[in-house]
C-alpha cells in the first residue's frame, strides 16, 4: 500500500510538470490544423509590412493632429494675441509653399514645352512675376539670418517692420489694406515731379500739334480732371523717341518713375533704364494676356490687384470702377508698340492721379 501511494504521488508530480508541455503541444498543433485549414482569424497572423507601415503612419498622423489641436487651443486661451500672430504665420507659410509649387510647375512645364515666358496664360504669367518678388523680399531675411544666433534679431525685426520685411502672406488683413495705402502715399509723392518734367519738355517736342496736346493734357491733370484715352494716345509719337522715349529719359526722370513704380531709385542710371523696361515689358506682355482672357474672367481680388500694380489704389475704389478703369488702361497698352512703351510707363501717373475715388 505504501509503495502503491508513494507511486500515485510521483505520478501526480510528473503529471503536474508534463501536463503544460503537453498542452502546449497540443495547442501548436490545433493552430497548425488551423492554419492548414484556413480559419477565418489565421489571416491576423499575416500582415504585409506595407499594410503594419500604413497603419503605423496613419496612428502617427492621428495623434499629431490631436495634439497639434489641443495645442491650437492652449494658445487660444493662454496667449490670444500670439495665437493670432502664429496662425497667420502658419498660414503664410502654407501659402508661401504652395505658391512655391505652382511655380514649379509652371516652369518645368515651360522647360518641357519650350514656352517663352510672354507665351503664358494671364495669371500664369502674373503669378511667376508676383512669386519673384516675393522671393527676392524673402532672400533678404535669409542673408541677414545666416549669422550665428541672428535669426532672434530676425524674429523681432519682422515683427517690428512687417510691411518693410514680410511678405503679403504674413500680413493681418488690416495691415494690408493699411500697408498698400502707405505704398500708394509713396508713389504718389512722385507724380507732381513726373508732371512737372512733362512740362519741362514740351518746348523740346518738334510738332506744334503735339506741343499743344502735351500742354493741355497737363494742364487737365494738374486741374484735377481724368483724361480721356483719345486725348492719351494722341501723344504716343512724343513717347517712342526724343525726349521722352525710354532711351531719352534722363537721370532724375528715371528715378521719379522707379518710386511711382514702386521699384527703388537707389541705383545707377544704366540699372535704372534696364530695370524700367523689363518691368514695362512685362506689364505690357500681362495686359496683351488679360485682354486675350477678358476682364470679366478676373476675381474682384484679381481686378484689384491688376489695378494696384499699373498705379490704382484700387483698396478704396468700388469693383465696377475697377474694372471700368483696366478696360481703359488695356485699351491704351494694347494700342502700343514696344518702342512707345514710355507712354505706358507715364501713363501709372497719366491715368491714375485723377480718377474718382482715389483723390486721398
Amino acid at each position: 500500500m505504501a509503495l502503491s501511494r508513494v507511486c500515485w504521488a510521483r505520478a501526480a508530480l510528473w503529471g503536474s510538470a508534463v501536463t503544460p508541455g503537453l498542452y502546449v503541444t497540443r495547442k501548436l498543433q490545433l493552430v497548425r490544423s488551423g492554419l492548414a485549414w484556413g480559419a477565418p482569424g489565421s489571416s491576423k497572423l499575416h500582415l504585409s509590412p506595407k499594410t503594419d507601415v500604413k497603419n503605423l503612419i496613419s496612428y502617427v498622423v492621428t495623434k499629431t493632429k490631436v495634439i497639434n489641436g489641443k495645442y491650437h487651443r492652449f494658445l487660444g486661451r493662454h496667449f490670444p494675441r500670439f495665437y493670432v500672430l502664429y496662425t497667420i504665420f502658419m498660414k503664410g507659410l502654407h501659402m508661401l509653399w504652395a505658391d512655391a509649387k505652382k511655380a514649379r510647375r509652371i516652369k518645368t512645364n515651360m522647360w518641357k514645352h519650350n514656352i517663352k515666358f510672354h507665351q503664358l496664360s494671364y495669371r500664369e504669367m502674373e503669378h511667376l512675376r508676383q512669386f519673384r518678388r516675393d522671393v527676392t523680399k524673402c532672400l533678404f531675411l535669409g542673408i541677414i539670418s545666416i549669422p550665428p544666433f541672428a535669426n532672434y534679431l530676425v524674429f523681432l525685426l519682422m515683427y517690428l517692420f512687417p510691411r518693410q520685411l514680410l511678405i503679403r502672406h504674413f500680413w493681418t488683413p488690416k495691415q494690408q489694406i493699411d500697408f498698400l495705402d502707405i505704398y500708394h502715399a509713396l508713389r504718389k509723392q512722385s507724380h507732381p515731379e513726373i508732371l512737372c518734367c512733362l512740362e519741362r519738355v514740351i518746348p523740346l517736342i518738334s510738332d506744334a500739334g503735339l506741343r499743344w496736346h502735351m500742354a493741355e493734357l497737363c494742364t487737365k491733370i494738374q486741374h484735377g480732371t481724368h483724361p480721356a484715352v483719345h486725348d492719351i494716345l494722341a501723344l504716343r509719337n512724343c513717347f517712342s523717341n526724343y525726349p521722352l522715349g525710354m532711351n531719352q529719359l534722363h537721370a532724375l526722370q528715371m528715378k521719379a518713375l522707379s518710386r511711382a513704380m514702386l521699384l527703388t531709385p537707389y541705383l545707377p542710371p544704366l540699372l535704372l533704364r534696364h530695370r524700367l523696361k523689363t518691368h514695362t515689358t512685362v506689364i505690357h506682355h500681362l495686359d496683351k494676356a488679360l485682354a486675350k482672357l477678358g476682364i470679366g474672367q478676373l476675381t474682384a481680388q484679381e481686378v484689384k490687384s491688376a489695378c494696384y500694380l499699373r498705379g490704382l489704389n484700387s483698396t478704396h475704389v468700388a469693383e465696377d470702377r475697377c474694372r471700368t478703369w483696366l478696360g481703359e488702361w488695356l485699351q491704351i497698352s494694347c494700342s502700343l508698340k514696344e518702342a512707345e512703351l514710355s507712354l505706358l510707363l507715364h501713363n501709372v501717373v497719366l491715368l491714375s492721379t485723377n480718377y474718382i475715388g482715389t483723390r486721398r
